[in-house]
């Protein structure tokens, strides 16, 4: 379980630094987010992988899952999708500002009103 767990965690790790290093910005996006999934997964696993254990301690109960990994995740999922929604604006916004999604333009800009490059 623990080896699903860690190829599980590195497979979404690389994917997501894979996105990462593109040129366009939807792949950015997607990246980011198998990051945040990975990062998830990695907080949730620091927990240790207890099955059928409850969370909460109660009489008779020996075993129990660590409530604290949890409640961690369930806060990073709540942010990640915040951020993301606030990257996907400005994505959209950067889209339709200049007409491509590319992050690296190195063209040289060129002034409208005098026809030459400007800086």
């Amino acid at each position: 379980m623990e080896l699903l767990v860690s190829s599980a965690i590195g497979i979404l790790t690389a994917a997501g630094l894979y996105l990462v290093l593109r040129l366009r910005t939807f792949p950015v996006i997607v990246g980011t987010a198998l990051l945040t999934y990975a990062v998830n997964v990695f907080l949730f696993a620091s927990g240790g992988l207890t099955t059928g254990a409850p969370p909460i301690l109660r009489d008779g109960v020996e075993t129990y899952a660590d409530p604290l990994p949890q409640a961690l995740v369930l806060t990073a999922i709540v942010i990640s999708f915040g951020m993301t929604a606030v990257v996907v604006v400005i994505a959209l916004g950067a889209y339709l500002g200049a007409g491509e999604d590319r992050m690296n333009d190195t063209r040289p800009r060129v002034d409208p009103a005098r026809g030459e490059p400007g800086e």
